[in-house]
């Protein structure tokens, strides 16, 4: 079997900073938003970064048990759904719990499901960090976002109630 690979700016292995507990961070590689004001401007381009081996990625996660959780940020990986859905799904089986940012709302997510890995990938997401950044809206004070149009959505009640749930960190 061939081993699947995806395009990452970069990992964070141990952080307290992109979602509740420690957690091992993948940033994406690639993104199509280029939002103003962007804190990862380096994570644009669909050619940079490096191309990981997510079974290794995977078992790296498996061998530090101070991870309580995976949050996927970029980037976009949304831009990768295939790799990021394909990891999800293995994460999930570890009893982790999973973050993932993207410039994409969440309806448009949803609406866009015919795309089989964007289904795949939102299925086994905990919390979706969506909407684009907006430097206008910025505000430090905001926790596991950048601006304050975005929204932490529990993807699991949100999905069985048929409505978007949010999540409030304060």
């Amino acid at each position: 079997m061939a081993t699947k690979k995806v395009r990452l700016a970069g990992i964070a292995y141990e952080s307290l900073v992109n979602g509740p507990g420690m957690r091992r961070v993948f940033f994406a590689q690639g993104c199509k938003h280029n939002c103003k004001g962007c804190f990862n401007p380096s994570t644009h381009d669909f050619n940079g970064g490096e191309l990981k081996d997510t079974d290794d990625l995977i078992e790296q996660i498996k061998i530090n048990p101070l991870i309580t959780g995976v949050t996927f940020s970029g980037g976009d990986p949304f831009e990768q759904a295939e790799e990021f859905a394909y990891m999800a799904d293995k994460i999930k089986k570890l009893g982790l719990n999973i973050w993932c940012y993207t410039g994409y709302t969440f309806e448009h997510i949803l609406y866009n499901t015919q795309n089989t890995h964007w289904q795949g990938l939102i299925n086994n997401i905990d919390v979706l960090v969506d909407g684009k950044f907006e430097e206008s809206k910025k505000d430090s004070k905001l926790r596991f976002k950048g601006s304050s149009n975005q929204r932490i959505i529990d993807v699991k009640v949100s999905l069985i109630s048929h409505r978007i749930i949010e999540i409030s960190y304060n």
